[in-house]
């Protein structure tokens, strides 16, 4: 039995669901779509049953899973929880993910292994996972979540960036391979959101660098605690974005991308089309500090 066009009838499956872009939408579409069936994934499980609770209230099911996609069988066992529990799922939105921004010379290579993993990894295999059963019903849509940070890389953000990069790459491929199909693939790209991402962003610089003010960048980590401040103005909220993804998911034929962010078209085309890289090179510099990281090199080696 082909996919329902009405999502209503659906089930769909969100990862990341226990925060930010993932719980607004979940939340949207019960309260849009009453009887519509979730499946939430995300580690922290109390904080899933705390979003499944508001979704039941406004008349829809909602299976909580706490998988890591950072771990492969724990993904694969997802996709067939979801399965065994609904018969199907009609559409996968793709959100698990977090930031990491530190200059790529001082990264563990356990961290960047894990960026790779949850960003990178785990989606794919979900996707893997789910391809068939979508096959064999006639269609389905996989939503994936980018950032304008996967269509062009900054100082600090080269990790982040990088998995982005290779995400969009993922999803160009699978939209060809899979039309066939009538599997469709998208890419939502937001940025900034009003989320908890910074937070992240210096929880995970305090794991790794303890005393940030000890490396040759620490004038950009200084300038850093400003930037959520700086772009605060322009964010746009969970909400926002998760009435982009549900246009997507109630459009026929979803566009390959949906560039989510206040001037986000522009400053896309200033990047990559109307300045030369070494325009753009001195741009993020400057954004990110990097003009007070070589004064202060300078100064301390005269």
């Amino acid at each position: 039995m082909p996919p329902s066009s009405n999502l209503a009838e659906q089930v769909i499956l969100i990862t990341g669901a226990s925060t930010g872009i993932g719980a607004s939408l979940a939340q949207v579409l019960a309260q849009q779509y009453p009887g519509i069936r979730l499946v939430l994934a995300a580690r922290n499980l109390e904080k899933l049953d705390a979003v499944a609770t508001l979704c039941y209230a406004s008349g829809s099911q909602a299976l909580t899973d706490a998988a890591d996609l950072a771990h492969i069988h724990q993904v694969q066992a997802l996709a067939k929880t979801a399965l065994n529990r609904f018969g199907q799922v009609d559409a996968l939105v793709n959100h698990a993910g977090y930031g990491q921004m530190e200059v790529l010379e001082l990264v563990p290579p356990e961290a960047a292994r894990r960026q790779f993993e949850v960003t990178v990894l785990g989606p794919l295999t979900l996707i893997q996972a789910l391809i068939p059963a979508m096959r064999d019903r006639g269609g389905g849509k996989i939503i994936n979540i980018s950032s304008i940070g996967g269509r062009t890389a900054s100082p600090l953000g080269g990790l982040y960036s990088a998995s982005k990069f290779a995400l969009e790459a993922l999803s160009d491929t699978l939209r060809m391979e899979l039309q066939p199909f009538n599997i469709q693939v998208s890419v939502i790209e937001p940025s900034p959101v009003s989320t908890n991402f910074f937070e992240v962003v210096r929880q995970e610089i305090t794991k790794i660098f303890p005393n940030p003010e000890t490396t040759p960048d620490h004038a950009a980590f200084q300038k850093m605690e400003a930037l959520e401040q700086q772009t605060s103005a322009n964010a746009w909220t969970s909400e926002r974005v998760a009435g982009a993804i549900i246009k997507a998911l109630n459009t026929r034929r979803p566009q390959p991308r949906y560039v989510e962010a206040t001037g986000g078209r522009f400053l896309l085309f200033f990047l990559t089309k109307v300045r030369s890289t070494r325009t753009v090179d001195r741009f993020w510099q400057r954004f990110y500090g990097l003009d007070f990281v070589a004064k202060g090199w300078k100064r301390s080696h005269q």
